[in-house]
């Protein structure tokens, strides 16, 4: 698996909502900072529809994802924002179209039911990575981490302010996301294979507890079988995060593989953008991940 093809200045991204209804203040500030990077963008009018807490129904959000795919001018996709629903349109999602036309597909959160399933039903790799509302607020370094993931440039990141759990390096492909949200994918068609993985997991507004539940769930569930690293990143407003180390050291202790934690990434203050689907290499004396 590779990394998707990089973009350039002038090229097209479109925005798609797979989730939650947005703010379109927030999401027009999101616009303008993407193209103040150079980019062009098209906004569907679809995405404006409401139904309840969505963005429109199931059949018309997964129908814009769709079309943006099939387009040959859109250069890459990124959803408006996560929330709720991305789930509810992976039945109504064209997989071959996807497959046929890869091209980089942005978000994070509840996205991640999206992302893996692109990885897993088509094998094309994505960017766990913010969403146009997310811009409205972002820091300089997602923004360009961003920049540079989806112009080819960034092959490296630093977990500066890491936490080894358990020390080594490792090799596979990087997959993973919301915790939540992969644990809702478990006794679906689209659960996740995470054999030969270096998995990363991070959440937001889950106390300890329920962190601890959802990781034993995948764990009986099978899921873990053959991962090669874990690495985490923000778990943002959960309740006795002081936990959540002691926790990942239990869950993972059977499996032998190093665990790194602290990466700038998810729901914290800075969001560095992920290439998945993509083999790297995890160092935790370094820490430091490397795409290979």
């Amino acid at each position: 698996m590779k990394r998707p093809t990089p973009l350039k200045s002038g090229d097209i991204l479109g925005v798609c909502a797979p989730s939650a209804r947005f703010d379109t203040e927030k999401l027009n500030k999101g616009i303008h900072v993407l193209k103040n990077l150079g980019f062009e963008v098209k906004v569907p009018e679809e995405i404006f529809k409401k139904k309840r807490y969505l963005a429109g129904d199931d059949v018309l959000r997964a129908n814009v994802i769709n079309k943006l795919f099939s387009d040959s001018d859109i250069d890459g996709i990124i959803c408006a924002r996560g929330g709720f629903g991305a789930m509810r349109i992976l039945n109504h999602l064209n997989w071959n179209c996807i497959k046929q036309n890869p091209k980089p597909f942005i978000g994070f959160s509840d996205n991640t039911a999206i992302l893996l399933s692109i990885i897993g039903e088509t094998g094309n790799s994505v960017i766990h990575g913010p969403n146009v509302v997310s811009f409205a607020s972002a820091p300089e370094k997602t923004i360009d981490s961003f920049y540079k993931t989806l112009m080819g440039s960034l092959d490296k990141i630093e977990v500066m302010d890491g936490q080894i759990i358990k020390p080594g390096k490792c090799t596979g492909v990087l997959k993973g996301g919301n915790i939540s949200t992969i644990s809702h994918l478990l006794g679906t068609k689209f659960q996740p294979d995470f054999k030969n993985t270096v998995l990363f997991l991070e959440d937001i507004g889950e106390p300890a507890y329920k962190i601890d539940r959802m990781l034993t769930q995948m764990k009986m569930a099978g899921l873990f079988n053959g991962i090669r690293g874990v690495i985490t990143g923000a778990f943002k407003k959960c309740d006795n995060d002081e936990y959540i180390e002691e926790i990942l050291s239990e869950i993972f202790e059977e499996y032998n593989v190093p665990i790194l934690s602290g990466l700038d990434s998810g729901h914290g203050k800075v969001n560095l953008s992920l290439c998945m689907g993509a083999y790297i290499k995890m160092d935790t004396i370094s820490s430091r991940i490397h795409w290979i």
